[in-house]
């Protein structure tokens, strides 16, 4: 048996659920002892009850940009590692990558996995902040990630090309693992709904996700006559300032243009009654789980001509592009489904072969294993 420790080090418990939980439980299968230090709220059970020992993280908060609390976050996971003395580092996302492999450097835990799941709002935004933060970034990007004893996982060919000429990360401690990956079984090809059309958007309710140009879309096509009903899956992400307020979303909602059912955990059943999956997103997305898991449900995918997104679209085939936040374009790639139930079936029916042929949670688990043995290995 391999005794071997893993800590994985992410901002949020629900994430860790969605995104890592089939991975850090097959880590364990494969003999590995994992640790898993995330803020925890309400996910704490379904952790513990894969075996797997959980830390709480007190001082991270994803939003925050208080240079106190910022030191505070970095201390406590510093002190997790030099308590723990972990043979390998899982961290996920910008905040755990960037204080976890600080930390490592100072404790000489070397050996760490940084998973970026997407650049986020400083490499998509034209505001001044992030401006500011991009040159920071950039050049502290270049001292954590070239360290030959730990890989950087990436999940588009856009922030790989951004890590290795803007940021100078050497080519050779990248890997392209595309996405969380999809379980098959759990998210079945099914039959399109009968009826009228549904068109579902499923994500944090976020500003940057194209929320407004959804509902846009929505009011401007049933201006049309366009028959089809438009969700809203998901809630306001209270942490984050760019969230949709919920008043807004009730209001959307109360007005008959879109329908907003909140947070839901059954995705698979969402997505069988969707017609068309929809995320016209403009943030700095890695690749986005909701639309591989619409794929494997085959369903049609609408999304941006954004890194990550159009990593998933064959043009035609699967899917369609629109530029980020066109309105216009958006409703016509809407239209064009909604009209033809039959483009729907055929553009579903390849979403599902490719998934199955590049998205497979065992896919991405199995790359992913393959990473930790090298870095074992050294």
């Amino acid at each position: 048996m391999n005794s071997q420790k893993i800590l994985f080090v992410v901002t949020e418990d629900w994430y860790f659920c969605s995104h890592r939980l089939p991975l850090a439980v097959e880590a364990k299968n494969n003999g590995y002892d994992v640790v898993v230090a995330t803020r925890v709220s309400d996910q704490r059970e379904t952790i513990e009850q894969n075996g797997l020992r959980l830390i709480n993280l007190t001082c991270m908060k994803r939003s925050s940009i208080n240079p106190f609390r910022e030191l505070a976050a970095f201390i406590e996971i510093l002190q997790i590692i030099r308590r723990e003395r972990p043979d390998l580092l899982h961290l996920v996302a910008m905040k755990p990558a960037i204080y976890g492999a600080l930390s490592s450097k100072l404790t000489g835990f070397s050996k760490r996995v940084n998973a970026l799941g997407g650049l986020g709002f400083v490499f998509s935004s034209k505001k001044l902040l992030a401006r500011i933060l991009r040159p920071m970034l950039l050049s502290l990007f270049r001292f954590i990630f070239n360290d030959p004893q730990s890989r950087l996982i990436l999940q588009n060919e856009d922030d790989l090309a951004l890590m290795t000429e803007k940021a100078g990360v050497d080519r050779c401690n990248i890997r392209l693992i595309f996405g969380a990956g999809v379980d098959l079984q759990q998210y079945p090809a099914t039959k399109l709904p009968v009826g009228q059309p549904v068109v579902v958007l499923a994500s944090r309710l976020l500003w940057d996700k194209g929320i407004g140009e959804f509902v846009a879309a929505a009011t401007s096509l049933r201006e049309q006559g366009v028959k089809a009903r438009f969700v809203l899956v998901g809630d306001s992400d209270l942490e984050n300032p760019g969230s949709v307020p919920r008043e807004q979303l009730k209001a959307w909602h109360d007005s008959g243009v879109i329908e907003w059912w909140g947070y839901q955990k059954n995705m698979p059943d969402i997505l069988s009654q969707a017609s068309v999956v929809c995320l016209p997103t403009y943030y700095g997305e890695g690749v986005p789980k909701i639309l591989i898991e619409g794929m494997a449900c085959a369903r049609p995918i609408v999304t941006t001509d954004m890194p990550g997104c159009r990593t998933l679209v064959r043009e035609g085939r699967n899917g369609l592009l629109v530029p980020p936040k066109s309105t216009t374009d958006l409703s016509n790639a809407l239209a064009k489904l909604i009209n033809s139930p039959q483009l729907c079936l055929e553009m579903g029916q390849a979403g599902r072969r490719i998934a199955e042929e590049d998205y497979s949670q065992t896919q991405v688990i199995g790359e992913t294993l393959s990473v930790y043995r090298e870095l074992k290995s050294k």
